[in-house]
């Protein structure tokens, strides 16, 4: 259930006197962020953020837009609104995981649940809830950018980059996913989720582990992990209501149990 448009001052956060000045962490150089928010003055705050950071920011107002946006600018990451005019977020989300894994951070109200999983189950890699701190966006948008660019880098000569299971196999610098020769429609952050738990067999993470290890997210709604788990399992288990590979445990969190080997 969407909730109606909140207004500048509930949308995001007076930010301190700290979180003015620029930001502590590295530029991310040229990389471009499209920024979908229909409420402008929380957009201009938000593309203030992030030009301040050393992004380049793309600003468009409702969905139709943003997709038309996202063919001519290609960009790097995608800020999208819950709540837009024509197509809503979740639409818009739709659309693009159609065609491209690029990261996308859904912008939702603070009591949308269901919305916000909702987000994360069509695609959306994180979300940040109204009213949020530009600052914390931008970071959480720079971390984002890091580890999407580590993906993208060649793997050490040592290393093998590819890791197998059973009939799965990741290779982790095509970023491809197969179970039993067939490609996984993986999301970026399933990708990395599955590739950390097939490197650490037999090791329980709890959920801020797995967060802060798995995507180099210090701070967020732990909610996220539970939601990319359940889609993982859905896409590799042969029984997601009866997991054989990535169990719970109780009171801990999650760990990936290997397959025998065929004797």
């Amino acid at each position: 259930m969407l909730t109606a448009r909140r207004t500048y001052a509930d949308a995001v956060s007076t930010p301190t006197s700290s979180a003015a000045g620029s930001s502590p962490m590295p530029a991310d150089g040229s990389a471009t962020v499209l920024v979908v928010d229909d409420d402008r003055t929380v957009a201009e705050v938000v593309v203030t953020y992030l030009e301040r950071a050393g992004l380049r920011a793309v600003h468009v107002g409702d969905g139709a837009s943003a997709l038309t946006a996202f063919d001519a600018e290609s960009p790097d990451l995608v800020v999208l609104d819950l709540m837009l005019p024509d197509l809503d977020g979740l639409e818009v989300c739709r659309r693009l995981r159609a065609t491209s894994h690029v990261p996308i951070i859904m912008l939702t109200a603070l009591g949308d649940e269901v919305d916000r999983v909702l987000g994360l189950e069509v695609g959306a890699d994180d979300y940040v809830t109204k009213p949020f701190s530009p600052r914390e966006l931008v970071l959480r948008v720079q971390s984002v950018l890091r580890r999407s660019a580590r993906e993208t880098g060649a793997a050490a000569p040592d290393d093998d980059p590819v890791l197998r299971d059973g009939d799965l196999t990741l290779d982790t610098v095509a970023h491809i996913a197969t179970r039993a020769g067939v490609p996984l429609p993986l999301t970026s952050r399933e990708f990395d989720l599955l590739a950390f738990l097939l490197a650490h067999p037999g090791h329980a993470f709890s959920r801020s582990e797995l967060m802060e290890q798995v995507w180099g997210w210090s701070f967020g709604d732990q909610s996220t992990v539970t939601v990319h788990v359940r889609r993982l399992r859905e896409k590799v288990e042969p029984d997601p209501t009866d997991p054989a590979r990535l169990m719970t445990v109780w009171g801990v969190g999650y760990r990936w149990d290997a397959m025998e080997p065929e004797s």
